[in-house]
């Protein structure tokens, strides 16, 4: 029996988990641009297609190294909700206001789970300093 706690604090498994569908919704973006893709358009069909395939691949393996102690992939991760962030801004008024508001409360619940001090320790290789 091991002595070390594996256990990941709540806002970590949260910010995790998020990301997790984060990434597979792009993926199924990714499915569905290369579902219709035009003879008129296949080079940039193909290209969003692949875009889409690695950023969703790329959201998945942060969510997972986080949730395994890995600290390398909490930079992404909110580089991701940065980005999240910037597209709530720019769907925001008229019809995508909607799309606006889930898009930044996800990312700010993700930032807020990701950056707290828990998930920091969590992720630290040795015990937070206080000041």
């Amino acid at each position: 029996m091991s002595t070390q706690s594996t256990d990941r604090p709540a806002p970590l498994v949260v910010a995790a988990s998020l990301v997790a569908i984060e990434g597979g919704l792009v993926l199924v973006l990714g499915v569905l641009e290369l579902a219709n893709l035009s003879s008129d358009r296949v080079a940039l069909g193909l290209t969003t297609t692949g875009f889409f395939a690695a950023y969703g691949v790329g959201l998945l393996l942060c969510a997972w190294s986080v949730t395994h102690g890995s600290s390398w992939a909490r930079s992404p991760i909110v580089l991701a909700q940065l980005i999240w962030l910037g597209m709530a801004w720019s769907l925001r008024g008229g019809e995508g206001t909607w799309a606006a508001i889930a898009l930044a409360v996800v990312a700010l619940v993700v930032l807020a789970g990701i950056l707290h001090p828990a998930s920091i320790d969590s992720l630290s290789d040795g015990p937070r300093q206080e000041p």
